[in-house]
């Protein structure tokens, strides 16, 4: 069983890893990503006066799209107009997202795969590569995966080969638009826990009947994962969110307007340029963890910092800078009769104890201190 184990994880790096990294899609632009004050994070009720705060700046709309059908259409707002907002918290590993479309034909009827859909694929930290098994034949081709892996493994089986990799260093959510009587959201992949809470949230509003044209609102938030298996969360890997980050980040807009076309679209519309996105990672466009607006601080000039401690023993901690605004002086007080002016220092205690950390700042804006009680403790 360990052998077993062994060699589908070496498949897996090999299939990640063996391939250069490839830059994210579109080059010339990069998407941005709303960062919500932490006292007024969205509610996912479906209501988007939450989202009221977002400047149109950030608004993602029809525009960006282009149709990736066999034969492409030429975007009409009549037939399908959308409009999206990604967001996000800093603290918090969530993405959040408020989904406006208007239809003139909601096909929302089946309870299977065909089903009006926003398909939302994510790339935590950017990294790239393959998230699909090589059923995906559009995805596998030699110019994405290399030569080396069209070639299959004998001793690995197309079901252990999705159970690695399906899903995994990247995700994949058909969310459906709407969903009646069924899941909000198909977690494509192997790792189907994610789309559940604490891990994922929707909520949607709308007032049409199936065939019916109108605007459906879709609020809703991931978790992003560098690893999400399919045993379970137990082993899951969040990715780290956290200002200026560049994360990969795509959608399509799957439309159907007849129930019972089958698995025929009538547009597949895309963020990306790269039909194969989907299953692609390094197709996917770049959208970057915005600082938080400068209308929405309260301070012009605000002291935050933390710390980590580097070394138990000799009872070395590194204090780290994390001020909002303008700062040219800075003063810390480690409560221990030992002080610094530098912006991140390292400071050594000499005695156990718990101890009262005071930052104090100074820029053109005016002055500020934030000080933490006993966070820092020595043994």
């Amino acid at each position: 069983m360990q052998f077993r184990f062994s060699l589908l994880a070496a498949f897996a790096a090999v299939a990640f890893c063996a391939l250069p990294a490839r830059a994210l899609d579109r080059p010339e632009i990069t998407f941005p990503v709303f960062q919500f004050p932490a006292d007024r994070i969205p509610r996912v009720d479906g209501d988007g006066a939450d989202w009221d705060i977002v400047p149109e700046s950030y608004v993602v709309g029809s525009k960006e799209l282009v149709d990736g059908s066999t034969k492409p259409r030429q975007h009409d707002p009549k037939n399908l107009d959308v409009r999206v907002r990604v967001g996000w918290v800093k603290g918090l590993n969530r993405l959040y997202f408020l989904y406006e479309a208007y239809d003139d034909y909601w096909d929302f009827s089946q309870p299977g795969l065909h089903n009006d859909t926003f398909e939302l694929i994510v790339d935590g930290d950017a990294s790239g590569g393959v998230l699909v098994d090589s059923s995906q034949k559009s995805v596998w081709r030699p110019e994405i995966v290399g030569e080396r892996r069209m070639t299959p493994d004998g001793r690995i089986s197309p079901a252990q080969e999705k159970w690695a990799i399906h899903g995994v260093h990247a995700q994949n959510y058909h969310i459906f638009t709407p969903a009646v009587d069924k899941d909000w959201a198909l977690a494509w992949g192997s790792a189907t826990w994610t789309k559940e809470l604490p891990w994922a949230n929707a909520a949607t509003k709308f007032d049409f009947k199936p065939g019916e044209p109108g605007k459906l609102t879709l609020e809703f938030w991931i978790t992003p994962f560098d690893y999400a298996g399919p045993e379970g969360p137990e082993r899951a890997v969040e990715s780290l969110l956290y200002e200026n980050k560049i994360i990969g980040l795509g959608w399509i807009i799957i439309d159907y307007d007849n129930a019972e076309s089958g698995g025929r679209n009538n547009g597949f519309w895309m963020l990306g340029r790269q039909r194969s996105m989907f299953g692609d990672a390094s197709g996917l466009p770049a959208f970057r963890l915005m600082p938080q607006e400068p209308f929405l601080r309260e301070k012009r000039i605000d002291a935050q910092w933390s710390f980590k401690l580097v070394d138990i023993d000799r009872r070395v901690v590194a204090f780290k800078d994390e001020s909002v605004g303008e700062v040219t002086a800075w003063h810390w007080d480690f409560g221990d009769g030992q002080t610094s002016t530098e912006q991140h220092p390292l400071h050594a205690y000499e005695k156990p104890g718990n101890y009262v950390v005071i930052l104090d700042i100074e820029g053109p804006a005016g002055k500020s201190r934030h000080s933490k009680v006993w966070d820092v403790q020595m043994r």
